[in-house]
């Protein structure tokens, strides 16, 4: 515990600024909640080392992953640590729309454009288990993770807060002066204002050709290829597509494309992706049966958001998939009719699934099989998901997508 702060005047960046207090008349130089969060997000005094912010593996320039690479020059699946030799077992999952998310639920959800019976089970939360109960919750994680930023506790995250001046006063100006008195108090007005910025337009902008193509069809209409794709996605008989990311109707310019349902959909385990960080086996991850303790909810993970999926790659929870079309390929497989038995990526037939016993082949199979153009225009589709300020990010049109 802190004793009581008052901050008086002090100079910061050329201007007068005080405390909070009734005659207090200049802002901090965070005048917002949002903008304090941005810079807490991207600081990395607070983790251990110094070396990692949050936005170190969500970068707000590339659709917030993790595009840090390997020796080789290709993304890592999962990320490496404040100390520079820990490795995460989770690909980064992007925080753009994560503050589109309800807080994990059990629940029924009854499912749109689909022959699928209605869902029923957990629903929601934050990381690929859901095990943060809101945006806050999952903001306040990555600082304490030994494999990620790695601070030993909370006081040790506010005691960097506290050494910024310019935080000390944007603190004591939107929480209260006594906000320092109790580190949990202050830790949590750090992940209040971290979440806040989550929840700022600049993350989440809803501004893709997608989106443009419903608010002015005349002028950004999608090509006939895309067009395709996106009837195939919405289609209640020809796909599976929207009975896991759907949420509204596909009319709706606010569409996560994630309903938050928990499923094993049969992802292979990765090679690169080890035990005790890189040492030993690979590693099997058993995804929300960590936390539940319950055998039915082996190998199960949270439906990601598909905006910005052309560009925040590698794929699905362990990083399995680098290409998007391999993505596509692999739901494919699944179906009995289908002509798509090799993983392009290894040339090799698919892999068995991480966790066998509770594949949702019921909900893989739904619809059927595709070929090779419908594949392509799903991928295309898939692409007009981008966010306006990455379309420069994602990967040379090879499919002709714009036909």
């Amino acid at each position: 515990m802190r004793p009581h702060f008052a901050l008086g005047a002090m100079v910061v960046a050329g201007v007068s600024v005080v405390g909070c207090g009734a005659d207090d008349e200049v802002p901090p130089r965070f005048e917002t909640t949002q903008a304090l969060g941005e810079a807490l997000f991207r600081d990395p005094q607070l983790s251990l080392d110094g070396t990692q912010s949050c936005a170190t593996c969500h970068d707000p320039s590339h659709a917030f992953v993790d595009v840090r690479v390997e020796a080789e020059g290709v993304r890592r699946a999962v990320s490496l640590g404040d100390d520079g030799v820990s490795l995460g077992d989770r690909n980064a999952p992007s925080v753009a729309y994560a503050a589109l998310g309800t807080a994990l639920q059990v629940g029924r959800r009854e499912r749109l454009n689909s022959q699928s019976s209605a869902y029923e089970g957990r629903l929601g939360g934050f990381f690929w288990d859901g095990r943060a109960v809101d945006l806050a919750d999952q903001a306040g994680g990555p600082p304490l993770n030994p494999l990620e930023m790695g601070m030993p506790n909370p006081e040790s995250v506010v005691a960097r807060v506290f050494a910024n001046p310019d935080y000390v006063d944007a603190f004591t100006w939107h929480y209260g002066e006594a906000v320092f008195d109790d580190d949990d108090r202050a830790y949590t007005a750090m992940t209040e204002a971290i979440a806040d910025y989550e929840r700022s337009p600049s993350v989440s902008s809803f501004d893709s050709r997608y989106d443009r193509s419903l608010e002015d069809p005349l002028n950004d209409a999608l090509s006939l290829k895309e067009g395709l794709g996106k009837a195939l996605f919405f289609s209640e008989t020809d796909t599976n597509c929207a009975t896991c990311h759907q949420v509204a109707l596909n009319s709706n310019r606010s569409e996560l494309f994630a309903a938050g349902e928990f499923h094993n959909i049969g992802v292979p385990v990765n090679t690169a992706v080890r035990d005790a960080n890189g040492l030993g086996r690979a590693h099997v991850d058993h995804g929300l049966m960590r936390m539940t303790r319950d055998p039915d909810d082996d190998g199960k993970f949270k439906t990601p958001t598909l905006r910005n999926v052309a560009v925040t790659g590698p794929y699905m929870h362990n990083g399995a998939f680098a290409d998007l079309r391999t993505v596509v390929l692999f739901y494919d497989h699944h179906f009995t009719a289908s002509t798509h038995p090799i993983n392009p990526e290894t040339n090799a037939r698919w892999a068995e699934p991480e966790v066998p016993a509770t594949v949702n082949l019921e909900a893989l199979r739904e619809g059927g099989a595709l070929d090779d153009f419908q594949i392509d225009a799903l991928v295309c589709f898939l692409r007009t998901l981008t966010d306006a300020r990455y379309e420069h990010l994602m990967p040379p049109d090879e499919l002709g997508c714009a036909d």
